[in-house]
């Protein structure tokens, strides 16, 4: 598995399918731990994650390590985490089309080899690239949808939106998150 990965990682550090690759300081290609039980897809790099070349290491990655642990969940032992796109759009603007067409290949190629059994949809993007059909995710959020080989995919909040609702009141943002992360956790459990 992991040497399957590492291939289509090298492969990746040396795309110029897109205008990205001009702009880019380190491809981003995944964190945590390969694994066929969990994978979290976010959207693209930010910052701190085209400086470091890894995924959710700034703010919204703290937050997220602390959503993981409140269930006992972490990147080091139970989580694999990728970007629907491997390089930071400017001004971390919302991938265009293309630019997510062109690293489509690499997102496909690390589902493929992982079969997770469950993905996790991390923000707006990451939902319009695997589940087209919706948009909005607020709608769809907490919700379980049939993936790619079997999997379970639930479309959650973005820990950058969470910190900008910073409510903890039944209903807020942050509450259903919790609401989320408990029922992944469930089944995670479930799966041998």
């Amino acid at each position: 598995m992991e040497s399957k990965l590492a291939k289509i990682k090298e492969k990746c550090l040396a795309c110029e399918k897109c205008n990205l690759c001009a702009t880019r300081t380190n491809v981003v290609f995944a964190d945590g731990i390969p694994n066929h039980k969990l994978v979290l897809i976010g959207e693209a790099p930010g910052y701190w994650e085209d400086q470091k070349g890894k995924p959710f290491v700034g703010k919204a990655g703290q937050l997220l390590d602390k959503i993981f642990a409140s269930v006992g969940l972490s990147r080091e032992r139970d989580v694999y985490i990728c970007n629907t796109i491997k390089c930071r759009p400017p001004e971390n603007r919302n991938p265009l089309p293309e630019e997510k067409e062109a690293c489509r290949e690499y997102l496909e190629a690390q589902l493929e080899i992982l079969q997770p059994k469950i993905i996790l949809l991390c923000g707006g993007v990451a939902l319009s690239s695997m589940l087209p059909q919706y948009s909005g995710i607020t709608k769809v959020r907490g919700k379980w949808f049939d993936g790619p080989y079997g999997s379970k995919m639930m479309p959650i909040f973005h820990p950058s939106y969470l910190l900008r609702n910073d409510s903890r009141e039944k209903g807020s943002p942050k509450w259903l998150m919790w609401q989320d992360i408990q029922e992944i956790k469930h089944q995670y459990d479930l799966i041998p």
